[in-house]
């Protein structure tokens, strides 16, 4: 069988069955288990056998374990309310001062939660029906929701991340610290088109009456935020300053959003059990996925697919410029149709030699990959925080969602070709903290 067959008959047969809704490791499983047993008949069972080994023995796939058993202590046990509340108190008189508290939410959320889905149901059911009574436009907070929460799987410490350096051997700790400043300036993006959409239009955000919390207010508000910031320092800052490793960060936030939690005194036995056992579910899901993906590019490198794209690659006479724009419409589109989990595992084999023969950084890249992945979680139709977020908030119809969200998609998109042109807005941090 050629490589040409190989690559585009396994390509076309995994996107039909993502298509069909079935989980995303399902999907793997069958065509990559598929492939495997055609190719190599008995023989596949060992390759698949050693595909889940190695992935299972792979050290930095506890940090997704950590991160996600973090994530869901501080979503069971209180601490979003205290950020609600002190966030409320900290932000000022400003036209559309919801608007600019939920993206600043949206921010601080995006780190322990590393779920656009989680942010976008979280802020769909305890923030957006508050804003709808007090008259704010449906459409902009709608878009405001689902814009903060792209920022989720972007801000350290993200999921995704951990996923693609692992998959494009690249420095886990590099691509989690590449994100903060894209995080930031998406974010800051997101409110300048607030205020320019207010400015045009001031409709779309009530005059509202504002007390000006008193002094020892705010100082209480910021003293109450001190917990949830000391536990994305452990969980980020320790591996900026490099005196942890991902892992190892990873461990010792999970550590501190459970000592947060006793302070709260929230969550019993049964919510602590109902967290690690999400966790575990989550990350056995995970695990099963990369397992696959790792086959998937063992299956394309036996077939000579990567070396002969390496090949093609090579003696094309494109700009480089050019290539990385199809590179990154390619995800764009798809994205719309195709769950981005399932589309990364496909795509990072097939660019990761792309990378080597033009040249492009690869913290830097693969950032970009990742914040163009996020982007399709919000492109209509089949983006699935479009229907996290219509789930959360049944009153909404679909096609306000759908409208709603292309402000904030073409608002990324001019974020990720701004960061084109200033790579340093990527690759500085990390270069720094080296």
């Amino acid at each position: 069988m050629s490589w040409e067959t190989t690559l585009f008959g396994a390509i076309a047969l995994l996107v039909l069955v993502f298509l069909t809704g079935l989980p995303v490791f399902l999907c793997f499983i069958l065509i990559v288990g598929g492939s495997v047993l055609v190719l190599f008949k008995s023989a596949g069972f060992g390759m698949f056998v050693n595909s889940i080994y190695s992935t299972a023995t792979t050290e930095a796939l506890t940090t997704v374990l950590m991160f996600v058993l973090m994530g869901e202590i501080l979503t069971r046990s209180g601490s979003i309310d205290v950020l609600l509340t002190s966030i409320d108190k900290l932000v000022g008189r400003v036209r559309g001062r919801q608007y600019h508290m939920t993206l600043a939410l949206s921010a601080i959320l995006g780190a322990p939660a590393g779920s656009g889905i989680a942010v976008a149901a979280l802020l769909g059911r305890s923030v957006m029906p508050g804003m709808l009574r007090r008259g704010y436009d449906p459409g902009l907070t709608s878009g405001v929701i689902m814009g903060g929460a792209l920022l989720a799987p972007i801000i350290p410490p993200s999921v995704l991340a951990i996923i693609i350096g692992t998959l494009a051997d690249v420095s886990i700790s590099d691509l989690l610290i590449a994100g903060i400043i894209p995080g930031i300036v998406l974010a800051l993006l997101y409110v300048a088109i607030v205020v320019v959409k207010l400015r045009i239009d001031p409709s779309l955000a009530p005059v509202e009456s504002y007390v000006r919390p008193s002094r020892r207010d705010q100082v209480e508000a910021l003293l109450r935020m001190i917990p949830f910031s000391l536990i994305i320092f452990v969980s980020i800052g320790l591996i900026m300053f490099d005196i942890a490793t991902p892992s190892e960060s990873g461990a010792l936030g999970a550590l501190a959003a459970f000592l947060e939690s006793l302070w709260h005194r929230r969550m019993n036995l049964r919510a602590y059990l109902e967290a690690a056992g999400e966790s575990a579910v989550l990350s056995a899901v995970i695990l099963i996925i990369m397992a696959s993906a790792i086959l998937f590019g063992q299956i394309l490198a036996f077939t000579g697919a990567i070396q002969e794209l390496g090949k093609i690659a090579g003696s094309l006479d494109v700009d480089r410029w050019v290539l990385y724009f199809i590179m990154m419409a390619i995800p764009f589109v798809l994205c719309m149709f195709v769950d981005q989990v399932a589309l990364m595992m496909v795509l990072i084999p097939i660019y990761e030699p792309l990378l080597k023969v033009y040249g492009f950084e690869p913290v830097w890249f693969w950032m970009l990959f990742l914040i163009n992945l996020v982007v399709g979680a919000i492109t209509p139709p089949f983006g699935y925080i479009l229907f996290a977020l219509k789930a959360a908030v049944p009153e909404l119809g679909m096609r306000q969602v759908f409208s709603a969200s292309w402000l904030f998609v073409w608002t990324t998109v001019a974020g990720i070709a701004l960061f084109s042109v200033f790579p340093g807005l990527v690759t500085w941090l990390p270069a720094v903290l080296k």
